[in-house]
């Protein structure tokens, strides 16, 4: 797999949370990791219903070489992404990983050097694959919930966050870069502060 470039994609995230309006108000790192972990929830419930993306019928669709007009090109995606894509496992856990990035950019985490994703031994898989994608997003929670950057640099917290993710979508069988790419433009068509949230 290529390097990602994490800065480019904390930018986007970033820059379309505050277009957004989700930084209007002044919220604490606590608040926006809280964030993270009701991701993972989704994810959970997501999972117990049996929700995957179906990547081919998306494409299928998008692939339509029919001329559109603009707004209804971006209609078209909207309504495929949310029949195909949205509130899926792999939905939900790009998510999780949009919303990591989101917080970098709000901090000022600049992944510059970091080779990502790091390179991972053959066993990792193996022995995560021993625990239910349930008791995988629980280990993950615990991790996030016990952040305390006295004890803990913020970039290695972010990068081991961003890694858990991308290791879980290869023993999903995803392309987890793919579907944070789309689910971060549907979130471009959206409206601000959509989906009637506060916060």
């Amino acid at each position: 797999m290529e390097a990602i470039n994490l800065n480019k994609l904390r930018d986007e995230a970033y820059q379309n949370a505050v277009e957004h309006g989700w930084h209007d108000e002044d919220l604490s790192t606590e608040h926006f990791l809280c964030l993270v972990i009701s991701e993972l929830m989704e994810a959970v419930q997501a999972e117990r219903k049996g929700k995957r993306s179906d990547v081919a019928k998306f494409n299928e669709w998008q692939g339509n070489n029919i001329p559109f007009s603009e707004e209804t090109r971006v209609r078209r995606f909207q309504e495929d992404f949310e029949a195909y894509i949205k509130d899926s496992v792999e939905d939900e856990l790009s998510d999780v990983c949009i919303r990591m990035l989101d917080l970098a950019g709000l901090l000022g985490v600049s992944f510059l050097g970091v080779k990502f994703p790091l390179e991972i031994k053959e066993e990792t898989y193996k022995d995560k694959s021993q625990n239910t994608f349930t008791e995988w997003c629980y280990n993950l929670t615990r991790f996030i919930a016990s952040y305390n950057v006295c004890h803990i640099t913020t970039l290695q917290f972010f990068v081991d966050i961003l890694q858990e993710v991308f290791i879980m979508s290869k023993i999903k069988g995803f392309d987890l870069l793919w579907h944070i790419e789309q689910k971060m433009k549907y979130n471009r068509t959206r409206p601000r502060m959509h989906g009637n949230n506060k916060f």
